[in-house]
């Protein structure tokens, strides 16, 4: 038995996807909001950027239905302005003035497809279930950055310092050296680390610090071989 997207979303017990249809064609707005919400997607109809600008949310899933030429902000612009504004939601391109210059800069600006009119309704859906499962990706890697964060925004200073060498693999000897402290004092500060991180290893921080790219950073004091 096929389940529909609602059946889905409430037995992961998540809000059903936003999908913002953006075209200054009112007829093509009506026919793809009447399929999407056949389709039990929830659906913002949208005459101009600026229409959903104005009603955009931050922390819902979804996808915006974008097509690339209207009047005023244009698809592209639009694309640009999100991105400017730290919005995440992925964009599908949907135009009658399709080319492959133009797909191809679309993509590289970080749009998910690019699909001429008239689309099969097949191929729609499937380009906004790829939209949507990149969505979550993102947003999950976005929770898992912001929780490391936070554990990190816990240590003192002094233990920032000691985490960003231990991180990089430097011996004791050496953290102690380069931040005039004793070898006794590092491994105590390095007790505390792990447990304010919730870490179990030094792999571990090691792993923390590249997530949050601490590692493409100079350490604070960074001991001589």
């Amino acid at each position: 038995m096929v389940r529909s997207r609602r059946q889905i979303d409430e037995a992961a017990r998540v809000p059903s996807p936003v999908i913002y249809v953006v075209d200054d064609d009112a007829s093509f707005r009506t026919a793809i909001g009447d399929l999407l919400r056949a389709c039990d997607y929830r659906v913002a109809l949208c005459d101009s950027a600026a229409t959903l600008l104005e009603n955009l949310p931050r922390d819902e899933p979804g996808c915006v239905l974008l097509d690339m030429r209207m009047a005023g902000c244009s698809g592209p612009q639009l694309q640009s302005r999100l991105i400017d504004l730290g919005h995440r939601l992925p964009v599908i391109f949907v135009t009658g003035h399709g080319d492959v210059s133009t797909a191809v800069r679309a993509i590289k600006a970080g749009a998910e497809d690019v699909l001429t009119k008239p689309v099969p309704m097949e191929r729609l859906l499937e380009a906004i279930e790829r939209a949507l499962a990149h969505g979550k990706e993102l947003r999950d890697r976005e929770r898992r950055i912001a929780g490391l964060r936070a554990l990190v925004s816990r240590l003192t200073a002094r233990e920032h310092e000691v985490f960003a060498l231990l991180a990089r693999g430097k011996p004791h000897k050496q953290i102690a050296y380069a931040l005039g402290t004793s070898e006794r004092t590092v491994k105590f500060h390095r007790h505390n680390i792990l447990q304010k991180c919730q870490a179990h290893s030094l792999a571990d921080l090691a792993i923390i610090a590249d997530r949050l790219g601490m590692l493409a950073l100079p350490a604070a004091a960074e001991p001589a071989e």
